[in-house]
């Protein structure tokens, strides 16, 4: 297939890129490369696979809606993936309008490309943070998302809507992911785990929230690119028991579909980091705070409906997923 990817310079859309070119697949890739952290990585990330003869890439912003547009009637893509986006939960307090910019306006110009030029699946990225203040565990696609605690949460919960609203007016084939807390090699290092190594191996203290009670569905690299590959595959159709006068949320009369991916054995933060100080030999220095605004108390994925969907879940642990990352980490810094 001939596949478009958002964001093949960030964590995860790198690794699904690298997935499809290995499989066979011909690989359009669009980055802006912005620089909300080290373009340095960005760019490590993109030369695993920049020569590759089935890989063409795009330096262009989602927002640009020309670019965008030139995208698609130019190369045609069959499926798109859209991992593009603004990360980074608390990093909208203070740029809130980076955050439509980029998750709402640009997933418009997705939208709109898909529609106009006949793409047959988009699948795109959403997040648990969708669940906001739901505190029924675990999180189920089932369940409503009508009270987002961060703007972050609310441009994702936007893209889950405006993809329905195409999937019912255009037919357009839409399936939304929810991620769960994704680390690996080649991670964010706004992320707690790329943030956490780095302080320890400096020796300097790591700022732990929440006292480290909270608990998170830490979901391996991995485990989201198969899941992400699998869901690819499978084209949404219509559910025709779907019923107006009870609607799930999670699927449609329209061909839509919303998955959770996520490690299904949350994990407390305070055991993630002690996994961390095994695998580094060193102990952390903490520095205990109370819960952020905006953070949850807990994640904990209900993946029923993956595995009922596309047969698979998240299986690896925290144990092995934090030492893989370490390897990677001391050989990408030369440590």
């Amino acid at each position: 297939m001939r596949v478009l990817v958002t964001g093949t310079a960030g964590f995860i859309g790198s690794h699904v890129a690298m997935r499809l070119l290995d499989r066979g697949d011909e690989v359009i890739g669009l980055d802006n490369l912005s620089d909300y952290y080290d373009v340095n990585l960005k760019q490590a990330r993109l030369a695993r696979f920049m020569a590759h003869p089935n890989y063409t890439h795009i330096t262009a912003d989602l927002a640009d809606r020309a670019a965008v547009e030139a995208m698609f009637a130019t190369h045609k893509p069959q499926r798109v993936i859209n991992l593009a986006a603004q990360a980074g939960v608390r990093y909208a307090a203070e740029n809130p309008h980076v955050y439509v910019s980029s998750n709402v306006t640009g997933f418009l110009h997705i939208l709109e490309g898909c529609r106009s030029h006949g793409v047959e699946h988009l699948v795109f990225a959403s997040t648990s943070s969708v669940y906001g203040a739901n505190t029924r565990m675990p999180f189920s696609e089932h369940q409503g998302t009508e009270h987002p605690l961060t703007l972050y949460a609310a441009s994702k919960k936007a893209n889950e809507m405006m993809a329905h609203s195409y999937a019912h007016l255009y037919g357009i084939a839409s399936t939304g992911l929810r991620f769960f807390t994704v680390y690996g090699p080649w991670g964010r290092p706004d992320m707690a785990l790329f943030l956490f190594t780095k302080a320890i191996l400096a020796g300097e203290p790591i700022k732990v929230f929440n006292h480290g009670r909270h608990k998170r569905s830490f979901t391996y690299i991995d485990d989201i690119v198969e899941g992400v590959i699998r869901t690819l595959d499978q084209v949404p159709s219509a559910n025709q028991d779907w019923d107006g006068n009870a609607p799930d949320p999670a699927t449609s009369n329209a061909p839509y579909r919303l998955y959770n991916i996520g490690n299904e054995q949350p994990v407390e933060l305070l055991r993630y980091i002690e996994v961390l100080e095994s695998c580094l030999g060193r102990k952390a220095m903490m520095e205990m705070l109370p819960l952020q605004a905006g953070d949850v108390p807990d994640t904990e994925a209900d993946v029923s409906d993956l595995v009922a969907g596309v047969g698979y879940k998240p299986t690896v642990s925290v144990e092995e997923g934090v030492a893989s990352f370490v390897r990677w980490y001391r050989e990408y810094h030369g440590i």
